[in-house]
């Protein structure tokens, strides 16, 4: 019995896990400044085509849908940029999923920076019902700030195109957009283009990368590795990189307006995993879970590393061409990775009133020290408490009225009142 508690037997695991995948690896056809995974070719030296192989991919699925429990299986498609590898790529995966689902519900997400998205691209989408990530910084400016094409030329013009050609053929797009330093500046312009493009759902992504330290430059990498709690990790952070308070104020600005005027119409995933936290409802995403270690990423050649955010040798778990997924995912390896994002938290965090609502935030981002000097501080903590203790009010008051049934109107007319009497 205990050895199928560790998941070392056949059939799934008790806990539920994602497995993203990176078909392509890290190759992308932009050249964003703050991308974390482009880098990683680095890593793979002897690798001319980064593509997921018939023998991988079919594994992966194998795998994924035998191991995981429950009902309902979810994979997830993200880069690198994907659809470099093509539709065909992705109807064998289709085929592959109905083949060995047994029985399970599968759904898919694609994680895209729209370049390619054509109407042929569409009618597979919309077709296979695929939920579709759109990286989109914003207006023209501020998106063509950091995101540009391998020779500099601006790739806006494109991405939004294929926001538009996406939503004529009634595919469900969810933008993903970063929070740099210029954008953290201009969060109504951020938000309100948005709108005014027809988004119903956006998720805010902070951009906090560092210099690289000195495993990085053995690597032969740009930019640091994680943080380690053993180590005076340098805090120095990159010129693009968001600064805390700055967070801080871009979610609070965003959160007057759609408190305002948009409640129940746009729905931003920061503020919704927000609300879902104060009401106990548990984490809507992995880095606001009081432990990690459920959401790991198999790279194009099978190799399998605890977090997309960790994909460095050190959090190399094994091949699923050679060892078994589940085996990987309840290794004594993963569920210390796991467990380490609560058992390291700074006392400063565990005294802290708002860590029901940030749980200290990704662990690549605890290179911070606490005011008494502790190491394991979220560099993005101020903006937290920032933005966290703003929302609470509206929050809890917001929780009450969605108990009590309240339309989506009446709902902001009363969070305004609300915040006349604040």
């Amino acid at each position: 019995m205990k050895q199928a508690d560790r998941g070392d037997s056949d059939g799934p695991l008790r806990e539920a896990f994602s497995l993203m995948a990176k078909p392509a690896g890290p190759q992308c056809n932009l050249h964003c400044d703050y991308c974390f995974y482009d880098e990683k070719k680095a890593l793979y030296p002897e690798t001319r085509a980064f593509r997921m192989s018939d023998e991988v991919l079919e594994a992966y699925t194998r795998q994924y849908l035998d191991a995981h429990p429950g009902p309902s299986v979810t994979f997830d498609w993200q880069g690198g940029e994907p659809t470099l590898l093509g539709i065909d790529f992705f109807q064998r995966a289709l085929d592959l999923q109905g083949r060995y689902a047994g029985g399970k519900h599968v759904e898919n997400t694609l994680q895209t920076n729209g370049i390619l998205i054509d109407d042929a691209w569409c009618a597979f989408l919309s077709k296979n019902q695929f939920l579709v990530g759109l990286s989109l910084d914003g207006p023209e400016a501020l998106h063509d700030a950091y995101r540009r094409h391998k020779d500099g030329r601006p790739s806006f013009a494109k991405v939004l195109h294929a926001l538009e050609r996406m939503q004529q053929h009634g595919v469900e797009v969810n933008v993903l957009a970063t929070v740099n330093r210029k954008s953290s500046e201009r969060p109504l312009e951020v938000y309100r283009f948005f709108r005014e493009h027809g988004v119903r759902f956006v998720q805010f992504v902070p951009i906090v990368e560092r210099e690289p330290n000195s495993e990085a430059r053995e690597l032969g990498i740009s930019l640091a590795t994680p943080p380690s709690l053993t180590e005076d990790a340098p805090s120095t952070v990159t010129h693009w990189s968001v600064e805390p308070k700055r967070y801080g104020e871009f979610l609070v600005g965003i959160f007057q307006e759609w408190v305002s005027n948009d409640v129940g119409g746009i729905f931003v995933m920061n503020f919704e995993w927000s609300l879902a936290a104060w009401a106990g409802a548990g984490p809507g995403v992995c880095y606001l879970s009081p432990r990690c270690g459920r959401n790991l990423i198999v790279e194009h050649d099978g190799d399998v590393f605890s977090c997309d955010h960790f994909m460095y040798p050190a959090h190399r778990l094994g091949n699923i061409l050679q060892t078994r997924l589940r085996q990987m995912v309840q290794s004594d390896k993963q569920l210390a990775f796991g467990a380490s994002k609560e058992t390291a938290l700074p006392s400063q965090c565990r005294e802290c009133d708002v860590l029901l609502a940030c749980a200290g935030g990704c662990p690549k981002h605890r290179f911070a020290k606490s005011a008494d000097g502790e190491l394991g501080l979220n560099y993005l903590c101020e903006g937290f408490k920032e933005f966290h203790h703003h929302a609470k009010p509206s929050m809890t008051y917001l929780l009450e009225l969605v108990r009590r049934g309240i339309p989506a109107r009446k709902i902001m007319e009363a969070l305004r009142t609300l915040r006349e009497i604040l």
